[in-house]
């Protein structure tokens, strides 16, 4: 039996609009707007017979431009109908901005709850919300400041968090017209739609940087974002933007900001890529601006990692080593009863893919080493270039940093260059004794101007001091930096005993100087409770030269010139002893920190060089005739064994314990170079009460 086929049914469509927008399509408006076959154009109408000939009929002119202008309008509102009603998102979509009559505070409501929902939107599924990004740049263009800063925050949010861990490559053209699958495709969206959002974002900061009153807030984010993902796109744009606030001489919140970021850029910088590209803009910058800027720019080199080969973590001082406890909880090996049967063929296989991973490791750190060895070099290049221009510039406020700089990397520095730094050292004390002589000039003033000009002086005579002090400091750090250089001091012809003399002139106007505890940028002692000791200064723990105190920059030079840590038994007994005596003189004017640091350093010198100078404190034997001249211009010709240390009966007294504690010190060492106790101390000086 034959079965009887049904009949066919028209299918039917779903009730309800199915294509979103459908009920607000006017489909006889847009029948109407369609171009006619006979219409005719603009230039086609007919003409008009008057007085002058043929010509165009104005009304008619007329008419055709309202009708013109009534189809665009119709045709934008057309548009902004569709658009509202489609429920795809766009990246550029405008986003619903609040109305001129809604309140202040209303407006500020409905932006946090909007800026909230898209940006949870997006956290929870970057890759379906991506698009949503245009709307939070819609938003961050309000006129609202309050709601300007507020969607630039939440844009920071949003990218710190949805950003990958990789750079995006920007897609070609035939990457563009390839045929990938679905995942590709998606995977590829995101990546485009982010990159394009985290551009405009940049360029936003970047404008809102010249405002005054939006500068603090784009500063804060590119800085955020700098530290964050310095490995993504458009990384130069984020340092252009930061070095071109840095570029003033005047320090602002900003520059200091700036200068932090890029700062601890640098310090986190494994690869070097990051830092090589900080350090190119900002040496172009200060080039272009003929380095008029201020040196906390300069410092930020400081902080850079330089041609060190470290398996953890190091600065340029010192290598973070992994902890004590680590090595206890390393997995020990299985017991023989514990481990897992394999065969004799499975073993050698095993054995040949240790080797091929162990051999595919090395490479690939072999590569990576040399990468890096080759940016930080050029980073280093560029270093030492804006150091020597600086000096030769002769920038006097950043010459602290500038010396610094070339002691902190003095062995980095090329042999063949050593000999032109310590000559451009030398000039520049030779031009800082010169700035003080009075000239003829200065005799022929009024008392009024005298007074002026001494405040001037004194003003001057403290920069000046500092400069030859930092000179010194540098000179002998170079020194200490370069083992081979020490060992061919001779060869190279190099002066060092003019920075020794020096130095030995410098004691005792320091005594007179009544801001020897006061750094340059501050009015007070950086460490409430005492200087520095010597011991702590060798193990790096003051702090930075160009903004430490003076008395630590004395101690600093004397150090390096009565304790070198390589050739300490090299130093002549003649020039201990010289020392060891203007110190004594020093720390009778000194104030009592001051005194007690001095001290301190006559103690360690004591310990290593007692033999050399015990006889200071011998009143009963003299090594040499003569009388001791302490404004003696050369530091052997002073005569030091012709005179007693008389100053530390003097001390015995002093009002301050930790002075007293120091000389008793002093005493005790040499003591016990002299016979352990039994023998003969300093000569008793009477005191006058």
């Amino acid at each position: 039996m034959a079965t009887e086929r049904s009949a066919k049914r028209r299918r039917l469509s779903p009730p309800g609009d199915s294509v979103p927008g459908f009920a607000t399509w006017n489909l006889e408006q847009d029948y109407e707007q369609r171009q006619r076959k006979g219409k005719k154009k603009e230039g086609e109408r007919l003409l008009v017979k008057k007085a002058d000939g043929w010509k165009e009929d104005e009304r008619l002119k007329e008419v055709a431009r309202l009708e013109a202008e009534a189809a665009k309008d119709d045709s934008d509102q057309a548009s902004e109908a569709d658009e509202q009603d489609s429920g795809v998102a766009d990246l550029e979509a405008p986003a619903t901005t609040a109305q001129p009559d809604v309140p202040v505070k209303e407006q500020i409501r409905q932006a946090k709850e909007d800026l909230a929902r898209i940006a949870g939107h997006i956290s929870e599924s970057p890759e379906e919300n991506i698009a949503q990004l245009g709307q939070l740049a819609e938003i961050a263009r309000s006129h609202n400041v309050t709601v300007k800063k507020l969607a630039l925050g939440t844009q920071l949010a949003v990218y710190k968090d949805i950003i990958p861990g990789y750079r995006i490559r920007p897609l070609s053209k035939e990457d563009q017209t390839a045929k990938v699958g679905k995942e590709v495709r998606r995977l590829r969206t995101f990546e485009q739609t982010l990159l394009a959002g985290y551009k405009d974002y940049i360029s936003h900061l970047t404008k809102l940087a010249q405002d005054k009153t939006m500068r603090p807030v784009a500063i804060t984010c590119a800085t955020n974002l700098l530290i964050s993902v310095p490995h993504f796109n458009n990384r130069n744009e984020i340092m252009a933007l930061l070095v071109k606030q840095i570029s003033f001489r005047n320090l602002s919140p900003e520059t200091t900001k700036c200068c932090e970021a890029l700062s601890q850029l640098f310090r986190e910088d494994d690869q070097g890529h990051a830092s090589l590209e900080a350090v190119t803009q900002m040496t172009k910058m200060m080039k272009t601006k003929n380095y008029h800027v201020h040196e906390n720019v300069l410092n930020t080199f400081l902080h850079l990692r330089l041609l060190s080969e470290f398996a953890h973590k190091a600065g340029t001082n010192s290598i973070d080593r992994a902890p004590v406890g680590d090595e206890e909880d390393v997995k020990k090996p299985p017991k023989k009863k514990d481990r897992e049967y394999r065969s004799k063929r499975e073993r050698k296989v095993m054995k040949e893919r240790k080797a091929v991973a162990k051999e595919l490791q090395e490479a690939d750190a072999v590569v990576s080493y040399e990468d890096r060895d080759k940016s930080q070099a050029e980073t280093l290049k560029l270093v030492f270039v804006a150091y020597f221009r600086i000096l030769k510039a002769r920038k006097s406020h950043l010459m602290g940093a500038v010396l610094e700089g070339l002691a902190r990397y003095a062995h980095l520095i090329n042999q063949d260059f050593f000999g032109d730094v310590l000559e451009v050292l030398k000039d520049l004390i030779l031009e800082a004794e010169a700035a003080l002589e009075p000239t003829e000039d200065d005799m022929d003033v009024d008392a009024t101007e005298e007074e002026e000009e001494d405040e001037l002086d004194a003003a001057t005579e403290r920069n000046i001091t500092r400069e030859r002090l930092l000179c010194i400091i540098t000179a002998f750090a170079l020194l200490q930096g370069q083992h081979d250089v020490v060992k061919s001091v001779n060869t190279l012809q190099l002066d060092l005993n003019f920075f020794i003399t020096h130095l030995y002139r410098t004691l005792l106007p320091l005594a007179l100087n009544a801001d020897i505890e006061l750094s340059s940028k501050s009015a007070h002692l950086a460490d409430p409770n005492g200087l520095a000791t010597p011991a702590q200064q060798t193990q790096g723990k003051e702090t930075k030269v160009n903004v430490a105190t003076t008395t630590v920059l004395l101690l600093k030079s004397l150090q390096s010139v009565l304790l070198p840590p390589q050739n300490t038994k090299m130093v002549p007994p003649m020039r201990v002893a010289a020392f060891v005596k203007q110190l004594h003189t020093l720390a009778l004017q000194l104030p009592a920190k001051s005194a007690a640091a001095v001290l301190a350093l006559i103690h360690a010198v004591g310990k290593t060089h007692g033999n050399k100078v015990a006889a200071l404190w011998n009143t009963e034997e003299r090594k040499q005739d003569g009388v001791f001249d302490a404004r003696g211009l050369e530091v052997e010709g002073s005569n030091p064994f012709a005179a007693t240390v008389w100053e530390g009966e003097i001390l015995r007294h002093h009002w301050d314990p930790k002075v007293r504690d120091g000389v008793k010190g002093v005493d005790g060492v040499i003591r016990g170079v002299l016979g352990g106790g039994e023998g003969r101390e300093g000569p008793s000086i009477p005191v006058r009460r």
